[in-house]
């Protein structure tokens, strides 16, 4: 028995020291010889898909964010899709109905049912997805349809800048998107990332299937297609849209959804995980899939540590205690202390871990609705 906690323990503290720091670091070196892209000026039609369901706080901000675009009026096709939306958002689309704007309102159903019902309307060449609530670079259009001069790019993803929070969760937040970004940045110059980001990306229309309807990551769904078709996605920062920090009871309800997602992608897409048919596996297994795993990996590290000897078991138990206890004291922690920064940053941590671990429920729950609208306290609609 002691000897299999001791190969429980070996295997979790080395499956997470390649997560944490092993696979950034080959990741880094990969990308030092990556393939080139071309990236050239084009103009070609667009179709803007912007799915909603109760966004009527952010629509007319959006949809003005989208017209103030720099990108020819007369090649854009801008489609709201209300998904069952009983707020006002119908009414604010109609008023931009001048502009150009056109309003597609479809029965309550889920992201994945609205965005195929807009595929289904899309006339344009090329497909920029967006989410109501963040507002965008007037130059980010152009921007992504730039790099659709080289014919290898099925994909295109720009960057979310997240403002500065008002507390240290929001703000830890905020440090672990940037994370996110340097992992999407590198792999884009390896070769290919492994999904885009939701609220600001384009594709070839010519790639764009329709989703199985309880999809719940169009923004991974799409893209791994456009790969599995030979294509390449790529992350560029010279398309920037702006979103405000949420709480971090909404970050892990986003969160179990995007991991959820994963889990859901895989069942979709077996071939994912097979490394004869997907060319950059490593970094599917690395990354998508190692976040599923590190609650496991850290029940494996604690639980295995008991199978240790003295003193080194008490010294390891010790150790782990100097994350577990933090992060459970820190909703009890002054938010100006100076504790504050440790506490929280423990605390937000452990919150992505449980949200990776609840994921799996998707397993029992396979058409769960997980597209909520989204509470943000910087914008006073908390």
């Amino acid at each position: 028995m002691q000897i299999f906690g001791l190969i429980i323990f070996t295997v979790s503290i080395l499956g997470l020291l390649y997560l944490i720091a092993g696979y950034p670091l080959v990741l880094a070196l990969l990308a030092r010889r990556g393939p080139p892209v071309i990236v050239k000026p084009i103009l070609s039609p667009v179709t803007v898909l912007l799915p909603v369901r109760n966004g009527a706080p952010w629509l007319r901000a959006k949809l003005e964010s989208i017209l103030a675009l720099d990108y020819p009026r007369h090649l854009l096709q801008i489609l709201v899709i209300s998904d069952g939306s009983d707020d006002g958002t119908d009414d604010i689309a109609g008023e931009f109905s001048a502009c150009g704007v056109q309003l597609l309102r479809v029965p309550q159903g889920g992201k994945a049912r609205a965005l195929n019902a807009g595929l289904a309307r899309a006339t344009g060449e090329f497909l920029f997805f967006t989410d109501v609530r963040q507002s965008l670079d007037p130059g980010s259009l152009r921007h992504l349809i730039s790099y659709f001069a080289d014919p290898s790019v099925g994909v295109v993803s720009g960057e979310l800048v997240i403002r500065d929070g008002q507390t240290q969760a929001e703000l830890n937040t905020g440090l672990y998107w940037k994370y996110e970004k340097w992992i999407r940045r590198h792999q884009s110059q390896v070769g290919s990332a492994d999904g885009a980001t939701g609220c600001i990306y384009a594709m070839r229309r010519s790639l764009a299937v329709p989703m199985p309807p309880t999809t719940i990551l169009d923004d991974v769904y799409l893209p791994i297609m456009a790969f599995l078709q030979g294509y390449r996605v790529l992350w560029t920062d010279g398309a920037k849209a702006w979103d405000y920090p949420t709480s971090l009871d909404v970050e892990y309800t986003r969160k179990v959804r995007t991991q959820a997602g994963i889990y859901q992608v895989i069942q979709f897409k077996p071939a994912l995980m097979n490394p004869f048919r997907n060319r950059l596996w490593i970094h599917f297994y690395s990354h998508r899939l190692g976040r599923l795993l590190i609650p496991f990996l850290l029940a494996g590290v604690l639980g295995g540590t008991f199978a240790l000897p003295q003193p080194l078991m008490v010294v390891l138990l010790v150790a782990q205690s100097g994350f577990y206890i933090p992060a459970f004291l820190d909703p009890y922690i002054a938010e100006s202390s100076h504790l504050k920064r440790v506490t929280s940053l423990a605390r937000t941590l452990l919150v992505l871990v449980a949200a990776a671990f609840a994921a799996a429920g998707i397993l029992f729950q396979p058409h769960k609705d997980y597209w909520k609208v989204t509470r943000i306290h910087s914008s006073g609609t908390s």
